[in-house]
């Protein structure tokens, strides 16, 4: 039971995965040696790139079905190469080719009053088509195996990549939102002051454009709605509920990149709303802030898968 209980307090930490790597992997029977390269950046979508031996084609299927079940999102360029032990030469002979060679060279001899036992063996294969030198095409399917041995290696050194540079990610993610959370709350310290600031200009203005032709309590419900149609509680209040929204998600383990773009979508649109309301000259430099700390955000989550 103690067993049981230690394992049960074990944590995984989720794991936010970058959209930037790189990864290599070997894998060879001893004939054969494959080389694999896979190279990623950031990408909207899954779009993988494979440059493979013309003789490997066949097997594209199989490595983009493999690189999908371990990527998500990013553009992916894969490179394989292909070595052998021997030269992959073969070669073939032509026997009735050499007789004929053989025949049309000792009439020629005879002809020239030469003897024909002066015609060498080098003399017969060294002529075209005795001798020919043919490249064997490999099977591809007999040597999938080396080659899925080789990707899966690749795809778990760029994977770890992909995972440390995630976590240098996901530690300033969570310091900007941190920034963006404080900015807000130094605008809700001084909403209050700031509406009734607000208020009281609109007030006086209204008396001086209006003079004593306005009813008081008109005045005062007329300025009420000039001041709720330019407060920003409401924009600060859903401003709240994204950055928390926010904060759960970078918690959450890969692939998480589209919701926050969405999620960030959200929160320029209530800041924005908030700098084009503010009339309170604090508000718009925070505002500033805000947008540049956005901005920030938005280059980080441009490369989480």
């Amino acid at each position: 039971m103690a067993f049981l209980s230690h394992h049960c307090k074990d944590v995984i930490t989720p794991i936010m995965n970058s959209m930037t790597g790189y990864g290599r992997g070997e894998a060879s029977n001893g004939d054969v040696a494959i080389s694999i390269e896979i190279r990623s950046v950031n990408n909207r979508f899954r779009d993988l790139q494979i440059r493979v031996p013309k003789f490997y084609l066949s097997l594209e299927p199989r490595i983009k079905k493999l690189v999908s079940q371990h990527i998500n999102r990013g553009r992916i360029e894969l490179f394989i190469r292909r070595d052998t032990v021997d030269s992959g030469q073969r070669v073939t002979s032509d026997p009735q080719l050499a007789e004929s060679y053989y025949k049309a060279i000792v009439n020629i001899s005879k002809r020239l009053q030469r003897d024909p036992s002066d015609i060498s063996l080098h003399d017969i294969i060294s002529q075209p088509g005795v001798l020919i030198s043919v490249e064997t095409e490999p099977d591809a399917l007999q040597e999938w195996t080396i080659v899925q041995t080789a990707l899966e290696s690749a795809l778990s050194d760029l994977k770890q990549m992909r995972q440390r540079e995630g976590a240098a990610l996901k530690l300033d993610l969570a310091s900007n939102l941190k920034d963006l959370q404080r900015y807000r709350t130094e605008i809700c310290s001084f909403v209050d002051d700031i509406n009734k600031r607000l208020m009281q200009r609109l007030e006086n203005r209204l008396k001086r454009l209006l003079a004593d032709r306005i009813d008081p309590i008109r005045l005062t419900q007329e300025a009420a709605i000039l001041v709720d149609k330019a407060d920003i509680s409401e924009e600060l209040t859903r401003l709240e509920s994204h950055c928390d929204q926010l904060a759960i998600l970078i918690q959450e383990p890969s692939p998480i990149g589209r919701k926050l773009d969405f999620l960030l979508q959200e929160l320029n649109r209530e800041i924005n709303t908030i700098g084009s309301k503010a009339t309170d000259q604090k508000v718009s430099k925070i505002v500033v802030n805000m947008k540049s700390t956005l901005e920030k955000l938005r280059e980080q989550v441009a490369n989480i898968e």
